[in-house]
């Protein structure tokens, strides 16, 4: 009974005291109370803090990644020199679908020429070589050249496609017609490309190229007499990529045959095979080159220069390119060259008199160098020698070998419009000469991909 009552007198007698004591202490026991409550809202926000922090460690880490993905990609890809850009279609979009699909990129090239000949082009004769589809010169006068409008878009994640129409004028008659219309897989394995539908071929450097990009007013003789200015057709092309540091690529097509240097569509519809190999790369930042061998071996009935046989066309060419930093618009010289032989072996049949078959086995060869020296971003001037060695015998025997020489001026105001002045002095033939002077414009209206090297 004691521990209690003590226990009581010790509260009566304490009681008191805790009642009494001061203001400023019971506040001091408030204001620790408050900066626990501080303290733990502070470990709260380290806490928030420090998972943020994480994420944005681990967002760093995935961007580190894909930049390391993207150098790799683009370590694998070829030197961007000699990278064909315009063959090469855009990426597919990621998702599978296209943003364009339904809004394809449109491009116009717009195209015309004064041209004035001494020679009449309606009696133009070639010797050893018969004028064939567009093979020969330009029509006096006024005229509108090839012009062409180019639509293009992503099909979905593994298909490209393009179309391109024509309009030219021939003789005062107008005529439009499908330059092109094919497509490209996008996502094939292992550098490989496969392009279906018709298009150009990819022998030779030109060949491959539309006319509005060449650095003359006109093909080179070789390509006139060879391949009606350029070869086209419906067909398949596969081409493989390798993944080097030096840009290299083999491929081959199969073509219908339907058109010049071939005829007849032979073969069940494919009377037409190439093959070719490019390669090219960097020295340095300023210098630049490629080069490439190519061959088309054709089967033909009634061509267009009356020929009926087998025949095989070898392409050799090469390219060099100079300039100042790397970037040829501010100027820099090119220098380019191609050399063909074209192997006959069947008969011929002269289609302006239609007499009696001959025999047809020789091999004609021709070749072209030209030199572009650009100024800056608006001028350049360029000089341009071709030739072409006849058969001494055959149906088109020739003791006299075709000959030209082109001197070009060329004034741009932008990268999308150009006025060319051009002087040719071609010789046809022994006792014939056509002095050919052209003002050329052309301009390119919306979306227009980069062109190849």
């Amino acid at each position: 009974m004691r521990l209690p009552v003590l226990l009581l007198s010790s509260t009566l007698v304490l009681a008191p005291l805790i009642a009494a004591r001061p203001a400023s202490a019971r506040e001091g026991a408030m204001t620790v109370q408050q900066q626990l409550d501080a303290l733990a809202a502070r470990v709260k926000v380290l806490e928030a803090n420090d998972s943020l922090l994480r994420k944005q460690a681990e967002d760093a880490i995935a961007a580190a990644q894909a930049a390391r993905a993207e150098l790799a990609a683009l370590k694998a890809a070829p030197p961007p020199a000699v990278a064909a850009v315009e063959a090469a279609p855009p990426a597919a979009a990621p998702s599978g679908g296209n943003a364009n699909a339904f809004n394809p990129a449109i491009s116009v090239i717009l195209n015309g020429s004064y041209t004035s000949h001494s020679l009449d082009p309606n009696h133009y004769a070639r010797a050893g070589f018969p004028v064939v589809d567009e093979g020969g010169p330009g029509p006096r006068g006024i005229s509108l050249g090839e012009s062409e409008v180019s639509l293009a878009s992503n099909i979905d994640e593994k298909f490209y496609g393009q179309l391109t129409l024509t309009a030219h004028s021939d003789n005062g008659e107008d005529h439009v017609g499908v330059e092109e219309a094919f497509i490209d897989t996008t996502a094939l394995p292992d550098g490989f490309n496969l392009r279906l539908g018709r298009f150009f071929s990819n022998i030779g450097y030109l060949n491959s190229h539309h006319a509005h990009t060449d650095n003359f007013f006109d093909r080179p003789l070789a390509y006139q007499a060879f391949l009606g200015s350029q070869y086209g057709d419906d067909g398949a092309q596969l081409r493989w990529l390798a993944p080097t540091d030096l840009y290299l690529e083999v491929g081959g097509e199969i073509f219908r045959g339907g058109n010049y240097p071939s005829g007849g569509a032979e073969h069940s519809g494919a009377g037409v095979k190439t093959l070719f190999a490019h390669a090219g790369g960097d020295i340095g930042i300023e210098n630049s080159w490629l080069a490439g061998l190519s061959m088309l071996k054709s089967s033909a009935t009634g061509a267009a220069d009356g020929f009926s046989g087998d025949s095989t066309l070898y392409i050799g060419e090469a390219t060099w390119k100079w300039a100042p930093q790397g970037n040829f618009k501010d100027g820099g010289v090119t220098v380019r060259g191609e050399y063909f032989v074209d192997h006959r072996n069947g008969t011929a049949v002269n289609p302006l008199d239609e007499g009696e078959p001959l025999a047809w086995h020789g091999a004609r060869r021709g070749a072209y160098v030209e030199g572009i020296y650009r100024f800056n971003r608006t001028w350049d001037i360029g000089y341009r020698v071709d030739k072409l060695w006849a058969d001494r015998t055959g149906p088109y025997a020739s003791a006299f070998d075709p000959y030209r020489n082109t001197l070009e001026l060329t004034w741009r105001n932008s990268e999308f419009s150009l006025l060319r002045l051009q002087f040719a002095r071609d010789q046809p033939t022994s006792n014939t000469t056509d002095n050919a002077l052209t003002l050329q414009y052309q301009v390119s209206l919306g979306a227009h991909g980069a062109h190849k090297f």
